[in-house]
């Protein structure tokens, strides 16, 4: 039996994942033209007018964006901001990967990639910094 998703639940597809990167990055509402310029030399996306007016009525329809017109443009306004998605994803990855053993996703970060000294030590910081905020809120409680 297929469990139901609702669509604002779903993740974002590949090119609808660009789409809102490219949104994000602008830190503002985007005009379409301007949209599918930031595709085409960003991305190296040459999405036609249509295939992009498409990807943002599901983006409207998942609850990311909206479009609305002003004058003669019309513009995309992000709903969700890019951290409130990457925090989903995470929580997604660590649950699916990890059973939500958010120690594991860290020591598979730490074993996948280079670590210099000073990242260590940036790591232990907001490490240290939690297990404080961790005591505080025993006193609190």
């Amino acid at each position: 039996m297929k469990e139901f998703v609702k669509e604002e639940e779903r993740n974002l597809s590949t090119c609808e994942s660009i789409i809102m990167k490219a949104i994000w990055d602008k830190g503002e509402d985007i005009s379409i033209s301007e949209l599918i310029e930031v595709l085409k030399k960003k991305y190296n996306k040459d999405y036609k007018r249509t295939t992009v007016v498409t990807f943002i009525l599901n983006l409207s329809a998942k609850g990311f964006a909206r479009r609305y017109r002003s004058g003669r443009y019309v513009y995309v306004h992000a709903l969700k901001s890019e951290e409130e998605y990457k925090q989903k994803l995470l929580n997604d990855y660590t649950d699916f990967w990890y059973q939500g053993e958010a120690e594991k996703v860290m020591a598979a970060l730490i074993n996948s990639r280079e670590m210099s000294p000073e990242m260590v030590q940036k790591m232990r910081g907001m490490i240290d910094e939690l297990d404080g905020l961790d005591r505080l809120d025993e006193l609190d409680g």
